[in-house]
């Protein structure tokens, strides 16, 4: 197994465990490179470091930025910046504000087709005030026995085309990799195979993240299936990006994998921790 997880979400975002857990959980599993990805969100990372560095890890500093890109919501991971840079503080702050608009609009919809009081459910849900997630709204869901799981909710009423889903526009993709390149960070795509991209559509991605200064794909991820490791390992190289992994861990009983159970990069690849 691979000794390094570049992605996971606590309680500051949409996770179930505090900063403080899930790093003690990544060492369990042994970790010994670990970053904390949360949604737009900076505000665990001092307690996760606390933890990790206290458990002899390396603890990387990151971040999940929602990035609205054609007609596509992608992902952004930021690695080993400054988490006290202005940039990056001040953008992601406006990208917050934008989820607080979103979740109502997604309690409307929802309340038009007879569930009432989603957003109010959602925030019981929501540790931080600031980021009501559709995650959140999933869990809301489930509590109250709409849907069986947190899947259910999303295939029913929280993906597009569903009553739940609300089209938004987040960051661009020019400012969200800029935040990151100038808090002296690298910017990585995230989970790459779950996007509705065609071959077409991913060679425009990749070439425009590329120029504008991105740095890594990542490759392996709890969303993707060992295919789709080899695919996006010749993305990678046919874009002379690095190679990143990350579980996507979000909690017990909502990951596809947990912390720490990342196979190995397929071989060729140049790890973006090379360069930490």
């Amino acid at each position: 197994m691979l000794e390094v997880d570049l992605h996971s979400h606590s309680t500051h975002s949409d996770g179930l465990l505090t900063p403080a857990v899930l790093a003690a959980r990544a060492q369990a599993n042994g970790v010994k490179t670990y970053a904390l990805t949360d949604h737009d969100e900076l505000s665990g990372l001092a307690d996760a470091r606390t933890a990790a560095e206290a458990l002899g890890m390396r603890f990387i500093t990151g971040v999940e930025i929602s990035v609205s890109w054609a007609d596509e919501t992608l992902h952004i991971v930021g690695l080993n910046f400054d988490a006290q840079h202005a940039a990056i503080v001040e953008g992601l702050r406006e990208v917050r504000k934008g989820r607080q608009r979103r979740a109502e609009r997604i309690a409307a919809d929802l309340a038009r087709v007879g569930i009432e009081g989603t957003l109010e459910g959602a925030r019981k849900h929501a540790r931080n005030p600031e980021l009501p997630s559709r995650t959140h709204f999933a869990r809301y869901l489930v509590e109250r026995g709409i849907v069986s799981d947190s899947n259910a909710a999303f295939r029913r009423y929280l993906t597009k085309g569903k009553p739940g889903y609300v089209e938004h526009q987040w960051a661009t993709l020019p400012q969200a990799v800029g935040w990151i390149m100038a808090a002296g960070g690298m910017a990585v795509i995230a989970h790459p195979g779950r996007y509705g991209l065609n071959n077409k559509e991913r060679e425009l991605l990749l070439g425009d993240f590329r120029d504008l200064g991105g740095v890594g794909v990542e490759v392996v991820t709890g969303s993707h299936t060992k295919d789709q490791y080899e695919t996006w390992a010749r993305y990678a190289q046919r874009f002379g990006l690095k190679a990143s992994a990350g579980s996507d861990f979000h909690g017990p009983g909502e990951s596809y994998l947990d912390l720490g159970k990342l196979p190995e990069l397929p071989y060729g690849l140049t790890p973006v921790w090379a360069a930490f």
